[in-house]
């Protein structure tokens, strides 16, 4: 669901370099649970990841800035290839601020995604922010776009198709998985 009209929100979403996302209510549905081993398990939907997947194809930066750390959130970065991982980060903002600065992207291409107050710097200062459906809702008021799935549950994958068509790489990418070899 867009606050702002369709044609802003294409431009806005094809200005995309860089994905940046929360984990907690974003990447998974909220929920910790702690195994007999006092160790965290957290659920990652596919769909999410295989949209992950295709950004990096298309060649925009993918970042996941958690202020928690988790192992499960390690491993699932690692097996997607995500490398611009922050974890345990209290200040999310200086944390996305020198991931810009590194790799010479403006607010304006950037994208976040978010569920709580936490987020809401972020959320400010990207020119493409989006929150997922089942988000605070008071953060709803603050972005651009917010998702039809609720976060954990193929909302970041909504995102991921969204910037792709955009950009209008949804149908080659689309056509390769048809037609695998074909020019």
């Amino acid at each position: 669901m867009t606050h702002i009209d369709p044609q802003l929100l294409l431009a806005k979403a094809a200005r995309v370099r860089l994905l940046v996302t929360d984990v907690d209510g974003v990447l998974t549905d909220g929920s910790i649970i702690y195994n007999g081993h006092e160790e965290q398990i957290q659920i990652f939907h596919v769909h999410d990841g295989f949209g992950l997947k295709l950004l990096k194809k298309a060649e925009i930066e993918v970042a996941i800035i958690s202020s928690r750390f988790s192992r499960a959130l390690s491993k699932r970065a690692s097996e997607l290839g995500i490398v611009k991982v922050f974890q345990g980060q209290n200040d999310k903002l200086a944390t996305y601020q020198n991931l810009l600065n590194e790799l010479d992207i403006t607010d304006g291409e950037a994208c976040y995604i978010g569920d709580d107050w936490v987020d809401l710097p972020l959320l400010k200062r990207v020119g493409f922010s989006v929150a997922v459906a089942d988000a605070t809702p008071p953060l709803h008021d603050y972005v651009d776009y917010i998702t039809g799935k609720d976060g954990g549950r193929g909302a970041v994958r909504e995102v991921c198709d969204l910037i792709l068509r955009a950009k209008n790489k949804w149908p080659a990418f689309l056509n390769e998985i048809i037609n695998p070899g074909l020019d």
